[in-house]
């Protein structure tokens, strides 16, 4: 007995030693008093066992120094003669002091939830709890009716379903303890900061547990009190403690500790605890009375819970398992939403029929590819075989037409416009920006005539292609093809003497922005429509453009490639061609991360190609406030480059708040080499062709995503010659550097576009809003494998029931038409 004894005595010297301050030992002394007497056999008569038994409830933790001396002293005088076997019975029957594990806790009571009278659309403020500025809180989420609350589903979920005795918590990990409350103080508890600090103790030790700055929390405990508590463990000077730890008395049932506990998306003032409460009574009274819009025979087909469940378990899961299926149902309910106005819109267009049979006639397709100053890919005569194809049937053409800047879209285009000139109809293109559509008027009158002089469109909305090839054909066309330019700064005058001519069919192929699909347009024979980079567009802005002919037919054409998951929703309701080889002789851009320090050796890499003959672009940061705001910023920047970085070189300044004269003027000097370099907001990312330009620097690279980077790197992949791309970044952080280096690495088009949709999500993609896709807020548009199963599952479900009729499909067409309702909505 010698050995512990030993140690015993040199414990409590050193507990005198730091002044009866319970630090002698990690944990504190009641454990290791307890363990001892135990282990050494001790009877309840033997002094040292009654010195333990005099503690009071806290145990030695909870006394004053001045009282916790007095202990040691008895309890080496306890120690004095050793500790000889004391004359009790034998081991079998002697009493010894030990610690009585508790019973295993009963589990929480189920409380009936509280009655409350209203409906699924009442407002918020018939919840318990909620105030008027609870209820102003709620709705900067959007949180305006108990339905609304109902499918505010939790981001994640804290783990603390496992609970552990105290000598088993470990540090870094979320966990639950159970034990009573031994002391309990409030005010400073640290020199600078102040709070409530306690010291829970289980039958295996004692840990504090601290609430920095929330004093408030020791109104609801009590020394003796009986707690769970649940958080994240840490260490304090070599001792475990739980910091802001969630509280609830066992008598209560679980809500906040025990289990997974649903953390959700919140704003400023509104805490998670009265949130989950809030949420937790709407689940209680509300969920009975929704109706499940999913069939049940869908439902046991794909093993989907039914929706009371669902919610029940998205909110307050008995196990991850069951989260995850919950979440799983509800991700599937939205994609089906979407897949099924998708399929309906592609079923209703294709049925509908009444499309002009378009036709290229071979002699006139030939002389159009023979007066190109350029051989096309094999690609592009594949898009153009299959554009004909389709166009050549009644049934209206849908396709989505992708590939990289340079990779020769607009060509395809102009062959299927061609088209409808050639068979008596009109064509129209869309485009997002003024100058892409005047950089589109510009290239179909030269295609459409090789020969004619490159115009400007300052002042000028038609243009006639002239004499051409197409005139040389006789039987098809025995005048020129009209080209008109149609947006939205256009003159008064010069806009209306536009629509008019359209009207009258003096048009042949109409150039412009959205002002194409306003009220006051309309197109005596249109029997083409071409949309240019589709990702500025939504569905319903595309169905604007249908209306405007009798089933036209439609080709959208992007150079942002597009995840698959993406043509699967959003692009649902369109064939896609992919222009999957770029012209020859085009090596890939060299692409390089530039931090700060290395700003100069970029500065000197354009200098050098500059002095080789070549011109150059710099992208300013992108500016999220305004186009004004952008352009001031951009200006600011030309001047900078301008007077102390370049003030040999001749810069040109291109922005979005400059007039089409002004833009066309630059562009112009830029492309007959007047300029050296073109300093450009995003602006530059579409419309601007220049083979010279070979190297572009990119200034706050990082703010830019990976798709949209891509494009601009696009812009000097036009020649031969080998381009050069600078990042230029002064964010350290990893997620920006991650991007960048992928920017490095990875040059083709659609693994970027992959990785840019991960990164970002597709709101940030291209604009949640202007996609025409509704706010996701269970699925997620990377999880091809359910978006498939929505596609496959709507696909069936209108195949049996086209109009959603039969009863058991009530509630779900109800759902749909409230989903493309808003959609609508949103983006006309």
């Amino acid at each position: 007995m010698a050995g512990p004894v030993e140690g015993l005595r040199k414990i409590l010297a050193l507990e005198q030693k730091k002044k009866y301050s319970n630090t002698a030992i990690v944990g504190g002394l009641d454990a290791y008093l307890l363990r001892f007497a135990q282990e050494s056999g001790l009877g309840v008569s033997h002094p040292f066992s009654q010195v333990l038994q005099a503690l009071p409830p806290g145990g030695y933790r909870a006394l004053h120094p001045v009282q916790r001396r007095r202990v040691v002293q008895e309890l080496l005088r306890a120690l004095e003669d050793g500790l000889p076997e004391p004359q009790e019975p034998p081991p079998a029957a002697r009493p010894r002091l030990t610690i009585v594990p508790r019973s295993p806790e009963p589990p929480p009571p189920v409380r009936p939830p509280d009655k409350i009278v209203g409906t699924l659309d009442s407002p918020v403020s018939v919840l318990p709890a909620v105030t008027r500025t609870t209820e102003a809180r709620l709705a900067k989420l959007g949180l305006r009716t108990v339905l609304d609350v109902l499918f505010h589903f939790p981001l994640r979920y804290h783990d603390y379903s496992e609970v552990r005795p105290i000598a088993r918590m470990s540090v870094g990990e979320e966990q639950t303890v159970i034990g009573d409350v031994w002391s309990l103080s409030v005010g400073g508890i640290s020199r600078y900061r102040k709070g409530t600090e306690a010291i829970i103790g289980d039958e295996t030790g004692t840990m504090r547990v601290v609430w920095w700055g929330q004093t408030y929390v020791a109104r609801r405990l009590r020394q003796g009190m009986r707690v769970a508590l649940s958080g994240k463990v840490t260490a304090f000077r070599g001792r475990l403690q739980l910091e802001n730890p969630e509280i609830e008395p066992l008598d209560d049932e679980s809500l906040h500790t025990r289990r997974l506990v649903p953390v959700y998306p919140s704003t400023e003032g509104l805490f998670q605890r009265p949130l989950r409460g809030i949420v937790r009574a709407a689940v209680d009274n509300f969920t009975a009375k929704l109706e499940d819009a999913l069939p049940e025979e869908m439902r046991g087909r794909l093993g989907l819970p039914a929706v009371q469940e669902a919610l029940r378990q998205a909110h307050l899961p008995d196990s991850q398992e069951q989260a995850d299926a919950a979440r799983r149902r509800f991700a599937f309910e939205e994609l089906l939403y979407i897949e099924i106005g998708v399929v309906r819109r592609r079923q209703e267009w294709q049925v509908a029929g009444g499309a002009p049979g378009l036709t290229l006639p071979p002699l006139v397709r030939a002389g159009f590819v023979e007066s190109l100053p350029f051989t096309l890919t094999n690609a592009q005569r594949r898009a153009i075989d299959a554009v004909l194809a389709d166009i050549g049937r009644e049934v209206p053409m849908s396709r989505l037409l992708e590939g990289d800047v340079g990779s020769g879209k607009t060509v395809v285009a102009a062959a299927a416009l061609l088209a409808a000139v050639i068979s008596g109809y009109q064509g129209a293109i869309m485009a997002p920006t003024e100058i892409l559509a005047e950089q589109h008027f510009r290239t179909f009158t030269r295609l459409l005539d090789p020969r004619a002089e490159d115009a400007g469109v300052d002042g000028l909305w038609v243009q006639e292609a002239g004499p051409g090839y197409v005139a040389l054909q006789p039987g098809y066309l025995d005048r020129p093809v009209r080209v008109a330019l149609l947006t939205g700064s256009l003159k008064a005058s010069e806009k209306s003497a536009a629509q008019e001519a359209i009207a009258r069919g003096e048009v042949d192929i109409a150039v412009g922005t959205h002002a194409l699909v306003q009220e006051a347009v309309e197109f005596q024979r249109l029997g083409m429509a071409v949309v240019d980079e589709q990702h500025r567009f939504g569905v319903v802005q595309r169905a604007a453009l249908r209306e405007k002919g009798d089933s036209p037919h439609i080709l959208v054409m992007t150079a942002t490639p597009i995840p698959r998951t993406l043509a699967l929703t959003v692009y649902g309701d369109l064939d896609i061609t992919v222009l999957d080889e770029m012209p020859p002789g085009r090596p890939e851009v060299k692409t390089w991360r530039v931090n700060s320090q290395d700003r100069e050796r970029a500065f000197k890499a354009v200098r050098r190609r500059i002095a080789e003959g070549r011109q150059a672009y710099v992208i300013c940061p992108l500016v999220e406030e305004s186009e004004a705001v952008a352009a001031k910023a951009a200006v600011q920047e030309y001047e900078r480059l301008r007077q102390e970085v370049f003030p040999d070189l001749r810069l040109g300044l291109l922005h979005g708040r400059m007039t089409p004269g002004e833009k066309d003027a630059t562009m112009r000097r830029f492309r007959d080499g007047e300029l050296d370099i073109l300093v450009s907001t995003a602006v530059v990312e579409v419309g601007i062709d220049v083979a010279n330009a070979t190297v572009m620097l990119i200034e706050g690279a990082d703010r830019f995503g990976l798709a949209q980077l891509h494009q601009f790197r696009g812009r000097v992949r036009r020649s031969s010659q080998q381009a050069y791309c600078f990042l230029l970044s002064d964010n350290p952080s990893p997620e920006a550097q991650e991007r960048l280096e992928i920017m490095e690495r990875v040059n083709d088009g659609f693994e970027l576009a992959e990785e840019d949709l991960r990164l970002r999500g597709p709101g940030e993609y291209f604009g949640t809003r202007q996609s025409g896709l509704p706010d996701l807020k269970v699925a997620k548009l990377t999880d091809v494998d359910l978006i498939v199963l929505a596609r496959d599952e709507a696909t069936r479900l209108l195949a049996d029931d086209p109009e959603l009729r039969s009863p058991a499909h009530a509630a779900l067409q109800e759902q749909v038409k409230r989903l493309w309702g808003r959609i609508a909505a949103e983006v006309s």
